[in-house]
């Protein structure tokens, strides 16, 4: 409810302030849209977190909440171990918020923009302990790794925001299914930034599917990409008690499938024509399926069923066997597979890739 209403706020006063996005050859829309989204996404992660905090350190911690049961103390002294790292990864969220909006605004060019987020990545990485652990003991080697992770996912979405509710719709959707991990792990401070993550895109996304009134920007989907990397990382996918089934470690790429396909296919056309792979087109999936006729709304629902196709495989990638991780992993080539024929019928076309 707070993002929605932030979001439409923020709206009008993009609108009104002229920070907005004009129609150009590079993109999809043909009406002047208010940008800012990102500052409502922003605005809320922040509040409701920065108020989680407030009152478990100064009301339940103390004592003064007692009458809440232990279903809720319990976990007081889990979570005031974990404020240091969180208010870390706001500090983090703050930079590449600031980061996307001046892009948004100025247009930064694309290595001062990863140079920045590398730097945030591995700050995260390093002292947020934000990293990936499985079967590599070295600190150095897994921050590195885990920076390189998060930059490519920020990337990943900053490249999918082409399209109304693209974006914020795949975010909400790989999310959920974390959020369904971290649950079966009973993960409930990950799980609880899951919800609060998923609450917030929801409420942007009352305005910014099709038919948008709203873009989320580069301040958007910086922030909107870092927090969905948070969550790939610090999830629990590995039940060695449970199982020892270490193949569920592919979770995320499984989960994520679909839009790491778009950002290599697109990168890798840009390249091939000679272009800067951070030069905006309209060679993504998202377009060639409009131009195979498809409206804005069916579209971005085609998106979303091929992400939920892969990513509901994921979540049983640790109670299966090793053929039925074999059965996941090969029907999500062929959900990609499906994309790639969309890909190469739009060959034929004059506007296509």
């Amino acid at each position: 409810m707070l993002s929605a209403i932030l979001t439409a706020v923020v709206s009008k006063l993009a609108a009104r302030a002229g920070f907005v996005s004009q129609p150009a050859a590079d993109r999809y829309h043909r009406t002047i849209i208010p940008l800012g989204g990102g500052i409502a996404i922003f605005t809320t992660l922040s509040i409701i977190i920065l108020a989680a905090m407030a009152v478990v350190k100064l009301l339940i911690a103390p004592g003064y909440l007692d009458w809440l049961g232990e279903s809720v103390t319990v976990h007081t002294a889990g979570f005031l171990s974990k404020i240091g790292q969180l208010t870390i990864v706001l500090l983090s969220v703050l930079v590449l918020f600031v980061l996307g909006l001046a892009d948004d605004k100025n247009h930064l060019s694309p290595f001062f923009k990863l140079t920045v987020q590398f730097a945030v990545a591995i700050a995260a990485a390093a002292l947020a302990d934000i990293r990936v652990e499985f079967f590599i003991e070295s600190r150095i080697i897994t921050t590195i790794l885990s920076a390189v992770w998060i930059v490519l996912i920020i990337n990943v979405f900053n490249f999918l925001d082409n399209m109304d509710g693209a974006a914020a719709g795949i975010a909400v959707i790989a999310a959920s299914i974390l959020f369904t991990a971290a649950a079966s792990s009973g993960q409930v401070f990950i799980g609880g930034l899951a919800v609060v993550f998923i609450g917030t895109l929801s409420g942007f996304l009352v305005f910014n599917f099709p038919p948008a009134t709203i873009f989320a920007g580069d301040a958007g989907s910086f922030v909107i990409g870092f927090f969905l990397a948070i969550l790939t990382l610090r999830t629990t996918y590995y039940h060695e008690a449970q199982s020892g089934r270490w193949y569920s470690v592919c979770m995320p790429l499984i989960v994520m499938a679909v839009p790491l396909y778009d950002f290599i296919s697109v990168t890798g056309l840009r390249l091939a024509q000679g272009k800067s792979p951070f030069v905006g087109d309209t060679q993504h999936f998202s377009h060639r399926l409009k131009r195979h006729g498809l409206t804005d709304t069916q579209t971005v629902l085609t998106l979303y069923l091929a992400t939920l196709a892969t990513g509901l495989g994921a979540t049983f990638l640790y109670q299966v066997n090793l053929a039925g991780a074999v059965l996941i992993c090969v029907q999500t080539v062929m959900v990609l597979a499906i994309i790639a024929v969309f890909e190469t019928t739009a060959k034929n076309d004059k506007t296509g890739s």
